[in-house]
């Protein structure tokens, strides 16, 4: 029987990349996205549109996917939103929204999937963010909840064990839409969204952003027993170096 993985914001950058890893190595790969699929989607062989910030999304979930897998191997945290603007402009709904979306869907998530985790022993991976580490400016609500599932991670690995591993990655600068997006917030230069990327990219010590594919290998490492089996509430920083740079250099 093939192994089965959960695969929240699936149909973003890093979710999709990481469900066609999966899909690739034999997994059934099961996609959730606040956002509706319309195109053909790779990759996912069950797709459900769903907020999993919503405790009810999450009994969807497990009733749709009951009669199809008698356990889950994996649950991988992806859904995420960001909100770009100045801490005293962002409001109390909007700072509600990025928590619920970024950091109580992973709660929500665990709380009704572990029966169907727990059955063979599963693994999760939260996909947090080097803004757990380090942050700037207009970023605060994504940069705290960030923080706070690498924390959670912690705690649920120490839950959890010894049955069911949790890790975290904490991806740097990737080229994925929410970047883009997020680069209006003025802490690059450049006349066109590709300058912005490029002039980004050659901040790191790499010399470029990272590629979505680059996340889900790690993603696929994390889950796999044969390969991280000893790895229990780490985290695994992403960043093409970013973070080990003196900023006074």
């Amino acid at each position: 029987m093939n192994k089965t993985v959960i695969i929240t914001g699936v149909l973003g950058g890093i979710g999709s990349a990481t469900a066609q890893i999966f899909k690739n190595q034999g997994w059934t790969v099961i996609g959730i996205d606040f956002k509706e699929a319309l195109e053909q989607l790779v990759g996912i062989d069950y797709f459900i549109q769903a907020d999993v910030a919503e405790s009810s999304a999450w009994e969807l979930v497990d009733q749709k996917i009951s009669d199809r897998v008698e356990s889950v191997q994996a649950l991988v945290n992806n859904a995420a939103i960001q909100i770009c603007k100045p801490l005293i402009e962002t409001t109390p709904e909007e700072w509600d929204r990025v928590m619920s979306v970024n950091l109580r869907s992973v709660y929500l998530g665990v709380r009704q999937m572990y029966p169907l985790l727990v059955v063979k022993g599963g693994a999760i991976v939260n996909v947090s963010s080097v803004h757990a580490l380090a942050t700037s400016t207009q970023i605060a609500a994504y940069a705290a909840s960030k923080g706070g599932m690498l924390a959670l991670t912690r705690a649920m690995a120490l839950e959890l064990a010894p049955s069911i591993r949790v890790n975290a990655i904490l991806p740097g600068a990737v080229d994925t839409q929410m970047l883009r997006a997020g680069l209006d917030r003025g802490h690059v230069q450049g006349e066109t969204r590709e300058a912005l990327v490029t002039t980004l990219g050659n901040k790191h010590v790499m010399g470029r952003v990272g590629k979505p594919k680059e996340i889900a290998e790690a993603i696929s490492f994390l889950v796999d027993n044969s390969r991280s089996s000893f790895m229990t509430g780490q985290a695994i920083v992403i960043d093409g170096g970013a973070t080990i740079r003196l900023s006074t250099e």
